[in-house]
């Protein structure tokens, strides 16, 4: 079986308009371990440059075969030039084993939701 991160990316700038790619699992900055026949999911990476500041965050979520999870985390980022700011919504959805195509359309097994306030 083969693991693949699908990244769809939508952008004010380009019409909110779709750009999909299939990337290696390896670069995405998820940390999965199979352990005792269960997904360990650790916490996405967060970049250091985007707000709120996140100093604690949510422990690893571990998934059963066929069990999927969504982690949803936001940034608000200050350009250094013009000062002007940009939000970034990160949507992660993980399913574990074999699933239907439609398992995303489904409500999610585990949910953490990371979103803070962008003021």
């Amino acid at each position: 079986m083969g693991f693949a991160l699908h990244e769809i990316t939508v952008r004010e700038s380009d019409s909110f308009e779709p750009h999909m790619q299939v990337r290696d699992l390896a670069a995405s900055g998820l940390i999965l371990r199979e352990t005792d026949g269960l997904l360990r999911v650790d916490p996405p990476e967060v970049t250091m440059f985007g707000m709120p500041r996140r100093n604690r965050r949510p422990p690893a979520v571990r998934l059963a075969p066929g069990q999927w999870l969504q982690w949803q985390i936001n940034f608000r980022f200050v350009g250094c030039c013009d000062r002007s700011w940009s939000y970034q919504l990160e949507t992660v959805n993980i399913v574990y084993g074999a699933a239907p195509r439609e398992v995303f359309l489904s409500f999610p097994t585990r949910r953490v939701d990371e979103r803070g306030a962008l003021r």
